[in-house]
């Protein structure tokens, strides 16, 4: 039984009678043991598989947990669990409601949000405040999606972003319209899944008895307001307020915080007992997060009693000179390369680790970086394989066709929607056999001044200068065709895709499918404008080494893709996993070099923390940016520090010469006695307290 290994503090938690309990985790003190430890218990006193809900930040850590239960109970027990990320469950769950929904990305439903965006002008509104972009107002609408469960967007916005006010109606409008494309399509993002399953439960109970949330800490408005839709018998969350690090995508650390006073009977139990890092890296640790307001009451204690090695602060000139020299020690450790970890706050820092790495012939992985499937090459051929499994896909399409010369997102979406209106409600019925009594496909536009639209009714063009260029005569006569924006270079690249489009009817398997995307005009139109974007140099000629290098590294992407399809007999079965499980796809070895985001929850045995630099460690950009403060960046240096087992390594450079600029120490590094204080943290005190 998994309970025997539990220490008594573990224990207490999980034989916690039913009701609200929370469990204070701090690092390394073994929380999965206890969520396992808790599932065994409920299971002992004969609460069914079934009725149990694990809610977790990963599905990755979901399946872990359900994997050490099976090591204990039958496979059969373990898997009858219903166990993973707050999405992943409720997309399953709203999949037995509703089977047309189709799960997008936020990139992809980005496009589609930028389709309606286009369509205003904002040009004639005279204000000192810009209006934000399309991506950006994309985001700030995400944002409170997750982080507001009362009030309407435009009162939201009013009230957190003042200076938008003459904007509001405007963004209102395009939000609106966004939901509403979203609806006609069956399209949902990460966000509607959770808003959702909130409004499902309105009307059906959930079968849980006991409902366990992982990594409570990083829980946000919205996940809460999940969890108390489902009002489960008994709650059982575990979290440590010290590593609530997410404030940036909504994350709201008074959930866990207010947990004794929203819930008056609740029991609250502490795990102290570190079991991961050593006395002197889990004392500089303690050192510095207690600078933090203390929520509740807790102090790590030390159960490895073995000789250490203290943390050492390194210091160097130059920025660069940095990551050589930490590369150099990299190279020369006894460590093993996949127990080394390179943790950084920015991008640029692990810029400038990587370069060195490989420099020197060091192989090293790096994650909280692009992944693999947000490649545009590989994401333009799940596009076009989405859109023959599901030609209602207009995202995929919009996505597909902002490529074509003179096209941008808001045409794409009127061309859609035109060849669907060709092929009564069929997107290939219209590509392929056009309905010639509709004398014009494109929608009459709307006109309002006060939300920004201005465009006017679309007066049809002409297909006589297509006539040269070799078409079919079937698809020469497709009334798409006369929009006046239509290009040769657009025309050409919608004909390619009609040839693709003739190719791909018959094919069943999914490895054939990929192969014959690969290969032809159309997806080749696309890689080459991305290789030649790629190989641009600053006068704006094309290097045409780089971009023979780019293109080979474009092919090697798609070849991967074929690879991954070999063993998938069905179509639906191999996008299902290209785009649900992508993330746990991605793999490499040698050195690890991790976002502090990406960090969390691992363990290594040896840790360099670099650009330790006021500015960049803390963030002071990100921290005014994100919400979280000071303390929130104070959170990630202690997420930062306890990745570490045996060995720590916290660096600093006091230049950049390239951008010729001067560094202060981080003042993390004075908290921690690194350093002894000065005025230089004086002044960094006094600039956080004037910014809060």
């Amino acid at each position: 039984m998994p309970l025997s290994r539990l220490n008594q503090e573990q224990l207490d938690a999980a034989t916690a009678p039913n009701g609200q309990n929370l469990i204070i985790a701090s690092a390394g003190t073994g929380k999965t043991s206890t969520i396992v430890g808790r599932i065994g218990h409920l299971l002992k006193i004969g609460v069914k598989p079934e009725e149990i809900l694990l809610l977790t930040f990963t599905n990755k850590a979901a399946a872990e947990m359900v994997e050490r239960l099976a090591g204990y109970f039958s496979s059969d027990i373990a898997h009858r669990i219903e166990a993973g990320t707050f999405h992943a469950v409720s997309y399953r769950w709203l999949k037995k409601f509703d089977k047309k929904i189709v799960l997008k990305q936020p990139a992809e439903l980005k496009t589609l949000f930028r389709s309606v965006y286009d369509k205003r002008s904002f040009h004639l509104f005279d204000h000192e405040t810009s209006p934000y972009g399309a991506n950006y107002l994309y985001d700030v609408y995400s944002l409170y999606q997750n982080t507001e469960v009362k009030r309407g967007f435009d009162e939201w916005m009013k009230e957190k972003n003042a200076e938008h006010s003459p904007y509001v109606d405007i963004y209102l409008h395009i939000c609106e319209e966004f939901e509403n494309l979203k609806v006609e399509y069956g399209f949902v993002n990460f966000n509607d899944l959770l808003i959702l399953m909130r409004e499902k439960m309105k009307d059906f109970q959930m079968p849980y008895k006991e409902v366990l949330v992982d990594e409570y800490q990083d829980t946000n408005a919205l996940q809460g307001a999940v969890v108390d839709a489902m009002n489960p018998p008994s709650l059982f969350c575990v979290g440590d307020y010290d590593q609530s690090i997410y404030a940036f995508n909504g994350a709201d650390i008074t959930i866990i915080g207010s947990f004794s006073e929203k819930f008056p009977d609740a029991k609250v139990y502490t795990l102290s007992k570190n079991y991961r890092s050593t006395v002197p890296i889990l004392s500089l640790a303690n050192k510095v997060i207690e600078y933090n307001e203390r929520i509740y009451p807790k102090k790590l204690e030390f159960t490895r009693e073995a000789k250490a090695i203290p943390p050492k602060l390194l210091i160097y000139e130059e920025l660069f000179e940095q990551y050589s020299a930490i590369s150099q020690m990299i190279r020369k450790s006894y460590t093993p390369s996949d127990e080394i970890a390179v943790i950084f706050r920015n991008n640029a820092s692990a810029d400038g680790i990587e370069a060195t790495l490989r420099e020197i012939g060091l192989p090293c992985k790096r994650k909280g970086g692009k992944s693999f499937f947000d490649a545009k090459e590989v994401k333009a051929i799940l596009d076009i394989y989405v859109l023959f499994v599901n030609s209602s896909d207009m995202m995929a399409f919009i996505h597909l066709f902002e490529y074509a010369k003179g096209i941008g997102s808001a045409i794409a979406k009127e061309l859609f929607i035109a060849l669907k209106k060709l092929g009564r409600g069929s997107l290939f019925e219209g590509l392929f056999y056009p309905d010639q009594s509709v004398r014009n496909p494109f929608e009459k536009r709307q006109q309002n001044h006060q939300l920004g639209l201005f465009d006017d009714f679309i007066e049809l063009g002409s297909v006589a200068k297509f006539m040269s260029l070799g078409f079919e005569e079937n698809f020469l006569s497709n009334p798409v065709l006369k929009h006046p924006k239509f290009s040769k270079e657009s025309a050409q690249f919608l004909y390619d895709f009609y040839l693709l489009s003739k190719s791909l009817k018959r094919i069943t398997q999914p490895s054939s499918m990929i192969e014959k995307i690969r290969a032809s005009n159309f997806y080749n139109t696309i890689i080459d404008q991305l290789a030649t974007r790629r190989a641009q140099l600053k006068d704006g000629s094309t290097d045409e080494r780089l971009k023979t290098e780019a293109l080979e590294r474009i092919k090697r992407k798609g070849a991967l893709l074929f690879d991954l399809a070999k063993p998938y007999k069905a179509h639906e079965r191999y996008i299902n996993a290209m785009v649900l499980g992508s993330q746990d796809l991605t793999k490499g070895e040698g050195v690890n070099l991790l976002s502090v985001h990406a960090s969390k929850g691992l363990e290594y045995k040896e840790v360099y923390v670099v650009d330790l630099m006021d500015g960049r460690f803390p963030n002071r950009k990100l921290m005014n940016k994100g919400g979280g403060g000071i303390e929130e960046e104070r959170r990630l240096f202690y997420v930062a520090v306890t990745r570490a087992k045996d060995i720590l390594y916290l660096s600093y450079a006091k230049n950049d010469k390239i951008k010729k600029m001067d560094f202060v120490p981080s003042q993390f590094l004075y908290e921690a006695g690194l350093l002894k204080k000065d005025e230089n943290y004086t002044k960094m005190v006094e600039k956080t307290e004037a910014k809060e």
